[in-house]
């Protein structure tokens, strides 16, 4: 059983580990960051090699690395740098810091839920009452948002009142893209265009020359158009060429942050030839994350 003080000095060493990419860490740097005399650390460090925690890296540049065993010792899940699971304050991600673990302490309570998050590295620049956003994890894609109400620097854990929960499905928008999609063509004229936004109860729609997508019709290019008095000139002259085309394997994840960097409510699905393959709006990724038609609705 491990005691108070070895449990801060191995979390530390993780922790230092951590930010200098594999390199040894020296027993002073530990016993600074923890305030304490570097004798203290070198004595607690032979307790620590003998229950094979901590290995000793002799010469000049030595010090001491962690084995998996500290991780395990610490209930740390070991990562690679490809596994970072980051956490950003202000918007702002924090450096040389990583998500080992998040459990939910709370969730049976309505109205709250609390997570109790492990973190590998220093967390002495998260403070209560900070908002922090963690995630995505790499394997569910699951992000966590809320207020830093607790703080365990023993254990590098911090408890947060959580606001959202959201986690996005490994899906790609090939496998939630509406395949039967209406179009224009560039000869399209502007009432002809209308009469289909309309009839298919749409926003907008791609425009097709020889096969191929070249831009996309709105309800605002409608508007534009009547406003400017184009209402005589054709869908391909009006058209909005802010048109973002993917592949139909990029994930849903990837999805979201095109259309939130771009600024836009529809990606275009084609092929490397830019031929059309389907449409996905931000509906349809909403409809992706919510799931709601897979819970029933309970009434009172």
């Amino acid at each position: 059983m491990l005691t108070s003080v070895q449990k801060e000095i191995l979390q530390t060493l993780i922790n230092l580990y951590q930010s200098s990419n594999g390199k040894s860490i020296k027993g002073e740097d530990i016993a600074e960051v923890m305030n304490r005399n570097p004798g203290t650390i070198r004595n607690q460090m032979q307790s620590l090699r003998s229950l094979g925690l901590v290995k000793g890296v002799p010469g000049p540049r030595g010090g001491y690395k962690p084995t998996i065993e500290a991780y395990h010792a610490l209930n740390i899940n070991v990562s690679d740098n490809d596994s970072i699971v980051p956490i950003y304050k202000n918007g702002q991600k924090v450096e040389d810091i990583s998500v080992a673990k998040i459990e939910f302490t709370s969730v049976p309570q309505p109205g709250e839920c609390e997570a109790a998050i492990k973190v590998l590295g220093s967390i002495k620049d998260l403070n209560l009452g900070d908002t922090i956003r963690i995630g995505p994890t790499p394997v569910n894609n699951l992000g966590v948002t809320g207020i830093i109400v607790g703080r365990d620097d023993m254990d590098n854990i911090l408890l947060v009142d959580t606001h959202t929960i959201r986690s996005i499905p490994k899906q790609t928008v090939g496998d939630i893209a509406s395949r039967d999609v209406v179009s224009f063509k560039v000869d399209c004229s502007v009432k002809e265009a209308a009469r289909k936004l309309v009839d298919n109860e749409i926003d907008g729609a791609p425009v097709i020359k020889d096969g191929k997508v070249i831009g996309v019709f709105t309800l605002t290019d409608l508007v534009n158009s009547i406003a400017n008095d184009n209402e005589d000139k054709k869908v391909g002259e009006l058209m909005s060429t802010n048109v973002v085309i993917v592949n139909e394997d990029l994930k849903i994840a990837n999805a979201i942050d095109i259309m939130l960097k771009k600024s836009i409510s529809r990606l275009i699905v084609a092929d490397n030839n830019q031929t059309l393959l389907g449409i996905v709006t931000r509906t349809d990724l909403l409809d992706s994350i919510t799931n709601l038609k897979e819970f029933p609705i309970i009434t009172n």
